[in-house]
């Protein structure tokens, strides 16, 4: 029998020290994990250096270039040296300043982890400088000795081939539109937050050719600004700042929490698939996911299904209260007390959206018959009589009539018939409409006093069918001088005068929207007297001097006091509003969805002060409206 040998023991791992190029690496690795990292860093250190402006440019989605420039303080000469080594930094000096930190950076990490990943290049120029310094730098050290060069005010770091050397990761990051869309929303995000300064973001020109057809233009571009809500509608359009609410939160029970909030929450008319949550901690952009899966569970009990909220807080707490030193690339921060903050915002979040709610809107569609299929008159049916129960015929050739540009040349249409209306059924019909136009427009009565509502009267009594139906059936063909435009109406063309039509038109609204004008809100409120005055400057007067100053003057003075003392009925009756010390903040609307030439308002102002002036009553107001309003129809229509 055999007896096999006891095999020799293995040798055990041995524990070795890695080299330190090795270690680098591994950690550059973990805190630059794609080029948003690295964009977000070099931002941050732009904000630190107290920049009023940030330019990024970024090629191939980060990996061939990342440049960022800033207008900050600088860079020292004798600071280049050890720039880009590990761990070093102006941040802080010892651990216990963590506990008070107000600045992005403080490890000392990031430009260094970018030279043992990349190629980075560090132009720098401080304050009563003549010239600046570049110099190259890898894996930690200089290339070089620092060059003088010409330079901006402030810092440009740029980065290039990153990930060059390590082809795993670049290989996974080979979707450069995907890195460039994650690079823009970090800067849309800072955007929005620090309001004073200007951010940037594009590619680089390609060429001549390239820069011609736009392919340089600013993916993000804001300006400085005062209002947060402006920076918003500037990056994320007007579709998302009009759909805002303002939420303000705070707490300052050291038993329970210590907080300020501020921010803007989509309402119940903002409908997306997306989430979009914009938080910032103490001015640093983070994420909170137990913030953000506590607000979506208010909105998913608010909004309609698959739709989500677009979200923006600040949150400021004592910095003693943030550990802001729990993550690689300080992405996430724990809080103090963070539970109760959470809650405190979810019910504040929850009540504002069930206020909301009272005002929501919903988006419909109205489909209305194609203007090529009109219906066609009594003499028509008489023409082409229908069998009963028969389908519609065939509209004979010399009754078609191309109507719709977009269809090609030479190509007729069939009309559809519809079934005759005697007269009875017209008119019952014709004031249902009526009667649902004026309760859609206004919710109280259309006229509150008997004289409005007798020349309406008289307007309904006057009203010629054919005329009427010549109008709102008819299709423009275009102007054939300053006064008339052609119309076509089945197989008519006709001659119209759009100036007469368009004060009749005014002249109507007026009436049918007595006392109930919707508004045009003035982003800012006029003085009445420089209004005037600028109407009078633009008249030609016959005195010279001194005297037509002083005549001008008096007039101004005399008109704003007659419409400051009218000031009560003219918001009742026209939804005007003139407060105790003469300034114009709101006018009436006559066409929904148009906005007259706000040049002409002092015009308008003059006349109308003039007129009440001179005859002593109101009565005057709707005559020199309805021909301001006419002149700019009429120059819509050329």
């Amino acid at each position: 029998m055999d007896i096999e040998a006891p095999e020799e023991a293995k040798e055990l791992p041995k524990i070795q020290r890695l080299d330190e190029s090795v270690v680098n690496r591994i950690a550059a690795g973990e805190v630059i994990q794609r080029p948003v990292s690295a964009v977000k860093e070099l931002v941050e250190n732009s904000l630190d250096a107290s920049s009023t402006s940030i330019s990024v440019v970024v090629k191939d989605g980060g990996l061939k270039l990342i440049q960022v420039s800033d207008d900050g303080h600088g860079i020292r000469h004798e600071d280049l040296p050890i720039l880009c080594e590990r761990h070093t930094t102006s941040k802080l000096s010892k651990y216990e300043d963590l506990q008070s930190i107000k600045s992005m950076g403080f490890r000392g990490e990031a430009l260094a982890s970018m030279t043992y990943v990349g190629h980075v290049t560090v132009t720098t120029i401080t304050k009563g400088q003549l010239h600046g310094y570049r110099v190259s730098y890898r894996d930690g050290m200089m290339e070089h000795e620092p060059k003088a060069c010409a330079a901006v005010k402030g810092t440009q770091i740029m980065v290039e081939n990153l990930f060059y050397n390590m082809i795993a990761r670049r290989k996974t990051l080979q979707n450069s539109a995907d890195d460039y869309t994650k690079i823009v929303d970090v800067l849309s995000r800072f955007a929005i937050h620090h309001i004073d300064v200007s951010f940037s973001c594009r590619k680089p020109f390609l060429s001549l050719l390239c820069y011609q057809h736009g392919a340089a233009r600013a993916d993000v571009h804001s300006v400085a600004t005062s209002s947060r809500l402006d920076a918003i509608r500037s990056v994320y359009g007007l579709s998302v700042a009009r759909n805002l609410i303002k939420i303000e939160a705070s707490d300052n029970d050291p038993s329970r929490s210590v907080f300020e909030m501020d921010g803007f929450i989509s309402n119940s008319n903002y409908v997306v698939k997306k989430t979009t949550m914009v938080l910032f901690i103490n001015d640093r952009l983070v994420e909170c996911t137990a913030l953000k899966r506590a607000l979506e569970i208010v909105y998913s009990a608010t909004l309609p299904k698959a739709s989500k909220p677009f979200i923006y807080m600040s949150i400021i707490l004592p910095p003693e209260h943030v550990d802001v030193n729990v993550h690689p690339t300080k992405r996430e921060v724990s809080l103090l007390n963070q539970e109760v903050i959470i809650e405190k915002i979810q019910s504040l979040v929850e009540s504002m959206l069930r206020n909301s709610n009272d005002s929501r809107t919903f988006q419909e569609q109205t489909v209305e018959s194609s203007p090529s299929v009109p219906s066609i008159t009594n003499n028509e049916s008489h023409l082409n009589p229908s069998p009963s129960g028969s389908k519609s015929q065939k509209v004979p050739v010399h009754k078609m009539v191309r109507t719709d540009s977009s269809d090609p040349a030479g190509r007729l249409h069939a009309y559809l018939y519809k079934k005759p209306q005697n007269h009875l059924e017209m008119n019952s019909s014709l004031t249902a409409v009526r009667s649902s136009v004026r309760q859609r427009r206004n919710l109280k009565e259309t006229a509150d006093l008997t004289s409005v509502q007798e020349l309406i009267d008289v307007i309904d009594s006057k009203c010629h069918s054919g005329l009427l139906d010549i109008v709102r059936q008819c299709t423009y063909v275009g102007m054939a001088d300053d006064v008339f435009a052609l119309l076509q109406h089945n197989t008519h063309l006709y001659l119209a005068n759009v100036v007469n039509l368009s004060k009749e038109l005014m002249y109507q609204q007026v009436l049918r929207r007595f006392a109930h004008f919707n508004a045009i809100q003035l982003s800012e409120s006029a003085p009445l007297q420089e209004l005037i005055m600028l109407a009078l400057k633009e008249e030609e007067l016959d005195l010279e001097g001194n005297e037509n100053d002083d005549l001008k003057m008096k007039i101004a003075e005399m008109n704003t006091q007659l419409l400051k003392q009218k000031a009560e009925m003219l918001e009742e009756y026209f939804c005007i509003f003139i407060d105790s010390d003469g300034n114009l903040s709101r006018l009436p609307i006559l066409l929904d969805q148009y906005t007259p030439d706000m040049d002409r308002v002092p015009e308008f102002l003059l006349c109308l002060g003039n007129d009440m002036l001179h005859q002593g009553s109101i009565c005057c107001f709707n005559l020199g409206f309805i021909s301001l309003l006419c002149h700019h129809h009429l120059h819509h229509c050329r």
